[in-house]
């Protein structure tokens, strides 16, 4: 089959979560299935000056393109290359004004942006490269607007009138709303739907209602956006979906996380070689300025610092392990968000300088080394689609301590590969950290058993891409 993916994040051309993982990996293990996998994202600040620096590896398209929205012909241009490693093309939908900006998302404007991309990539594929797909897989809101599309005026072109669509909710609480306008904006005609207020447009729930099928990134997160709770307004249209709504576990690219090649370990590691790690530990807490001692357990936190990531238990839980309730203990957090969760850390890391190193950004060089040298991997999550810090830590050998929610509960299994607590308290929370430290403390032949347990399971995508490959084929008929 033909199948066109289009994302506002594919790794490693731009990342802000999970997402940019699944597009950058997903197409590896379609296209090793036999299909003709292509990818198409928008050309951000930081693509054009790779390309200008020769910092990627990209091209510009020979030719530039009309796209009509509002009513105006927008001239559009755009770059091609490849998934790194790989043949698999990507493109590159390019427009200053709309989207040639330093940031991918937070703007007022993000609605029309990804609404001009969603449509410029379909005109970019169909009309302007001659490649019409059988399945166009579209991610999250920001994509919305082509699955919208190809549902209403689309049908009306016999370009793109039998194009099916699967989309993909990579996280629900993100709708991606505006007024009605937008639709004269993508010059399309439908009606509303009951969970849009009047003169509104909710593209989280377009794309659900127009698709063809719906997915999301879990077998148990599919299950909690049907229910009040979880599905953020929109699970009386998910249950009136039923059947044509699943969930498909994401997988983990295990060439990239593989600590047996990772150059950013100081000592690459396998299952059966598992010695060489206790080198990462020394060599991280020596670069994030803590004391160097092989049996202080260092529990670590690689996120973004939103509600969503369980920060709301973690300031009792933290204040508690440094001030010794559990014993000695180091702590090292990577991640930036929310102003509140940020100075929190920081005012922990001014009052036990000794005992926690906290840095606000994402470093694609110290993440590898904080899970291939940590203990224990902290997700307290609230809510949590599928994870894929639980699934790197465990393949690196760190002890995930996660609750039982979405993709986490699908994949830790409690005394097995992990620590597993339900309700989203801090005394839970709190009680299976120290469970787990006192494991670590007391009892280290069940300590490696876990390890190692955890370090043996596959999370390659292979699996999930035949998953896929199925639900495609549903979809085509």
């Amino acid at each position: 089959m033909k199948i066109l993916f289009i994302s506002a994040e594919v790794f490693p051309f731009a990342k802000r979560g999970g997402l940019a993982d699944v597009v950058g990996s997903l197409p590896k293990d379609l296209a090793k299935l036999g299909h003709d996998v292509r990818v198409v994202m928008p050309a951000y600040n930081q693509i054009e000056q790779g390309y200008a620096d020769g910092s990627i590896d990209i091209d510009p398209l020979p030719v530039t393109f009309d796209v009509q929205v509002d009513g105006i012909q927008t001239e559009t241009g755009g770059f091609s290359g490849t998934l790194p490693g790989t043949d698999i093309p990507i493109y590159f939908v390019a427009n200053q004004m709309l989207l040639g900006r330093p940031e991918i998302y937070g703007y007022p404007d993000d609605v029309y942006r990804f609404s001009f991309f969603s449509k410029a990539s379909l005109h970019l594929m169909v009309e302007t490269l001659d490649w019409t797909p059988d399945i166009v897989h579209a991610h999250d809101w920001h994509t919305a607007p082509a699955v919208t599309w190809l549902a209403t005026a689309g049908k009306t072109d016999p370009k793109y009138a039998n194009i099916k669509t699967l989309f993909t909710i990579h996280n629900l609480a993100h709708h991606g709303k505006a007024n009605w306008h937008i639709f004269n904006y993508l010059q399309l005609h439908t009606h509303s739907l009951e969970e849009e207020a009047y003169d509104e447009v909710n593209f989280m729930a377009r794309g659900i209602y127009h698709a063809n099928k719906v997915n999301t990134v879990s077998p148990t997160y599919a299950r909690e956006i049907m229910t009040q709770t979880g599905g953020t307004g929109l699970d009386g249209l998910l249950r009136y979906k039923g059947a044509d709504v699943s969930g498909i576990l994401n997988g983990l690219d295990t060439e990239v996380w593989d600590p047996s090649t990772d150059k950013n370990l100081k000592a690459r590691y396998s299952v059966k070689k598992l010695a060489p790690r206790k080198k990462n530990k020394a060599h991280l807490q020596a670069k994030l300025g803590l004391a160097v001692n092989p049996d202080v357990p260092l529990l670590a936190m690689i996120s973004r610092l939103d509600y969503q990531k369980g920060l709301d238990l973690m300031g009792e839980v933290v204040y508690r392990l440094l001030e010794g309730e559990c014993g000695p203990v180091q702590i090292a957090l990577l991640g930036s968000g929310q102003p509140e969760y940020e100075m929190m850390f920081r005012q922990f890391a001014r009052r036990y300088p000794d005992k926690i190193s906290a840095e606000f950004a994402y470093r694609a060089d110290l993440a590898p080394l904080i899970y291939g040298g940590s203990d224990m991997f902290l997700m307290p999550s609230l809510f949590e689609p599928c994870g894929l810090g639980q699934l790197i830590a465990m393949r690196y050998g760190s002890i995930p301590i996660v609750r039982a929610t979405g993709g986490l509960a699908d994949t830790v299994i409690e005394n097995e590969t992990g620590f597993v607590f339900d309700e989203y308290s801090t005394n839970s929370f709190w009680l299976t950290v120290q469970k787990a430290t006192y494991i670590y403390n007391t009892d280290k032949k069940q300590w490696k058993t876990v390890q190692t347990n955890g370090m043996k399971q596959d999370f390659s995508w292979s699996q999930s891409a035949s998953q896929y490959e199925r639900l495609y084929q549903s979809i085509a008929g």
